[in-house]
């Protein structure tokens, strides 16, 4: 039997996952359940997710917005201590405004469940954001530098998150990149949060952060891609974010999320698997955490079915 000749091959694999570097981060229960179709899980369906993705080996999940609301904070507590109590691999995150009353609540829930969780704070950083929101540059870097102090203060590892990275003016971003690494900040997320990005845009955009962080000397700081699909370029983007360094990436199940949603993570992991840059213990879960998605947000269409199966030459 003659073998196909595979182009994707034809010059060597690129290596786009640093083992022990490149983490993957599911946002299916905070920002994946913000779709207009989506449902919020019960938190039963929630933990049964979680352990899902833990059999995936995705390597931390965003629990959810605790400041949000009374069920928000004891749903992110009760995921939190089942990661605790069975000891699972997976790591948790919440989402906070760039406010110490949303950092207060998950340095609360890591206390109460004796495991670390990482503060993604956000705030908007676009020309178009700073416009709806009548915020100045001084804000925001007011009340940026105020919330990773308080996170400091608090024991609480903080992630950056600037929102609507991909719009944002260079010099917003090296002003408060710069008072974020300062400050404390443990990570920068690069949000493009309208699905704006392509691929050269995003090369730009790191080439211009990587020189900011050169500039600080804070070799320490991570670098998170959250992508959203609106031009349907998430899964590239993602792909290309690996390529150009990008050491976290985040996704959610089937990609839901705002408007036409987000990184597909089961897709993300089966391109990574069937191209050898990772390895899936269980690939059958890929199937699982869809269906199990599907049903706890109750998705209108189910979901999607698809062969998980690696691509193999013969």
């Amino acid at each position: 039997m003659t073998a196909a000749f595979d182009w994707n091959r034809a010059e060597g694999a690129i290596q786009l996952v640093k083992p022990g570097v490149t983490t993957f981060q599911d946002e299916t229960l905070r920002d994946g359940i913000q779709s207009p179709s989506a449902n919020d899980p019960v938190v039963e369906d929630k933990i049964e997710l979680i352990h899902i993705m833990d059999r995936l080996r995705i390597d931390l999940v965003n629990v959810g917005l605790p400041a949000a609301s009374v069920r928000n904070r004891e749903d992110s507590l009760r995921a939190c201590r089942e990661i605790a109590d069975c000891k699972l691999r997976i790591r948790p995150v919440a989402a906070a405004r760039t406010m110490a009353s949303d950092i207060g609540p998950i340095a609360d829930i890591a206390q109460k469940t004796g495991i670390p969780v990482v503060a993604y704070a956000f705030i908007g950083t676009s020309e178009i954001r700073k416009l709806a929101e009548s915020w100045d540059i001084d804000l925001i870097v007011k009340r940026s530098v105020e919330a990773i102090d308080f996170a400091v203060k608090e024991g609480v590892e903080i992630a950056y998150v600037t929102e609507d990275t991909t719009r944002a003016n260079p010099a917003t971003l090296r002003i408060l990149w710069k008072a974020a690494i300062e400050h404390g900040a443990s990570r920068l997320c690069l949000a493009d949060t309208v699905g704006y990005a392509t691929p050269d845009g995003l090369r730009n955009l790191l080439e211009f952060t990587r020189g900011l962080i050169a500039e600080t000397g804070a070799s320490h700081v991570g670098l998170d891609w959250h992508g959203h699909n609106d031009r349907g370029l998430a899964l590239a983007n993602a792909l290309w974010a690996l390529e150009l360094g990008v050491d976290r990436i985040h996704g959610t199940a089937m990609g839901i999320g705002e408007r036409t949603g987000n990184v597909a993570m089961e897709m993300l992991l089966y391109n990574l698997w069937a191209w050898g840059q990772i390895e899936l213990a269980d690939p059958s879960a890929l199937q699982a955490y869809c269906d199990v998605t599907a049903r706890a947000v109750k998705w209108p269409d189910g979901a999607p079915q698809r062969t998980f199966s690696r691509v193999t030459l013969e």
